[in-house]
């Protein structure tokens, strides 16, 4: 039935966008991480694009105090687990989404961080579990000369000699103990800072990296989570980037690292589903960080051009100002609810898949840059100067485009997956 009423009215709208009414828990949740956004992340981020990498991480940066904060706020995603399923995926969003207000790198971080305890709990290794508590991780998967697809997926991409490349990091399993080789590359987030990782390698069994039958072209693999302080890691210099240098990443090196083979969470046969499945949980928050990122340029632009005058007039005056800005915000919107839909598919399908997860992290960066690049036009020469933070956001989300997978391979992964789901009868009825 339409509601009618007897007068003209502006819409409901809050701090993200056109959203339905929310609940009290969801009001309250929302409240505390836009302040701990707003006087922690944002101001301490700015703070921290301007020092260098080294000075980022050293005792008595101001890096150490956000994160100490941010723990503070006990936003386990085992409690966020306990609300009805509509409703967590409503509560992550926001949470996501706020953060990335406030600062993309420091969301990329925390989320980062929180992979080898997502990991434990699924698995319900206690041992595990007591090792992540209280500690800051990583996820450990992209190497130098293998990028971040450890696992090609629906698609034989081999080398010239017709096997798929083990990569730069590798473990040979024993009976009770694993040993690894190699390196991480220099984009492993929060690897300077890290003192618990989620690994995932190419591993030799005792028969060779390779598998049998079908798999035969392929490498075996092994996931692990372990303590970053064992003898033989060691870390390389936390990388200097144009964005998100609020977090720190950097390689991180194995000379024959001895773990014990219980740390293991997927072997040999279960390796591909166990990282498939972290790919596509932990690829959705890349979508609801950027879409913060580009709602913090979007009000950036829109308290400027109610402040700047050009032409005799506010930018806000001008009948083109209004198309920009409507512009901006139509995707903005549109971002918002790609991000809320993969995350839900993410966490409700029965069979998940992580080039549907990529999709949104593709569609969501793509409308965050043309979101910032409208910004960054709008505020005109003060844009390029470091005096506003628009100059900030566009480098951070300018650095999504790339991070957790260059945009157009992912991208050509999704018509990969297409035509493998129209082999298998999608849309033939």
């Amino acid at each position: 039935m339409i509601r009618l009423r007897k007068s003209v009215e502006l819409p409901l709208v809050g701090m993200s966008g056109f959203e339905t009414p929310l609940t009290e828990e969801e009001s309250a949740i929302q409240s505390t991480v836009h302040r701990f956004a707003r006087d922690v992340l944002r101001p301490i981020g700015r703070e921290l694009d301007r020092m260098t990498p080294e000075e980022v991480i050293a005792p008595g940066s101001p890096y150490w105090t956000a994160i100490s904060e941010s723990a503070k706020l006990g936003l386990d995603p085992q409690l966020i687990a306990q609300f009805p399923p509509e409703v967590a995926i409503r509560i992550e969003s926001i949470i996501g989404e706020e953060f990335g207000w406030g600062d993309a790198g420091f969301s990329i971080g925390i989320g980062a961080s929180t992979m080898p305890m997502v990991v434990a709990q699924s698995v319900g290794n206690q041992e595990l579990i007591d090792m992540c508590a209280g500690k800051i991780g990583c996820w450990m998967n992209t190497q130098p000369d293998r990028g971040s697809d450890g696992a090609i997926l629906n698609r034989e991409e081999l080398s010239a000699s017709g096997k798929q490349p083990t990569g730069n990091i590798t473990a040979k399993v024993g009976a009770d103990e694993i040993v690894i080789n190699g390196q991480y590359s220099s984009w492993v987030s929060n690897g300077p800072v890290a003192q618990v990782g989620l690994a995932y390698m190419a591993a030799d069994y005792g028969d060779g990296f390779y598998g049998t039958g079908e798999r035969g072209a392929f490498t075996n693999g092994i996931a692990m989570i372990l303590p970053l302080d064992l003898p033989g890691i060691s870390r390389g210099k936390p990388l200097d980037k144009i964005g998100q240098r609020s977090m720190p990443q950097g390689e991180i090196y194995f000379d024959n690292v001895k773990v014990p083979k219980r740390f293991a969470i997927a072997l040999k046969d279960e390796y591909l589903g166990n990282l498939t499945s972290a790919w596509s949980y932990a690829g959705t928050h890349m979508a609801q960080t950027f879409v913060g990122a580009a709602r913090s340029a979007f009000e950036l632009a829109l308290a400027y051009c109610h402040d700047r005058k050009q032409g005799g007039a506010l930018l806000i005056d001008h009948q083109m100002t209004h198309l920009r800005l409507g512009e901006m915000l139509r995707r903005l919107e549109t971002a918002r609810a790609i991000a809320r839909r993969t995350l839900a598919y993410s966490r409700l399908s029965p069979q998940s898949h992580p080039y549907v997860t990529s999709m949104g992290k593709v569609s969501v960066t793509e409308e965050a840059m043309k979101i910032a690049h409208e910004a960054f036009q709008l505020f005109g020469g003060n844009g390029t100067t470091r005096e506003f933070p628009i100059e900030k956001i566009f480098r951070d989300i300018r650095s999504s485009l790339i991070e957790d997978g260059e945009n157009y391979v992912l991208t050509s992964r999704l018509g990969v997956l297409a035509g493998k789901l129209y082999q298998n009868g999608w849309t033939k009825e």
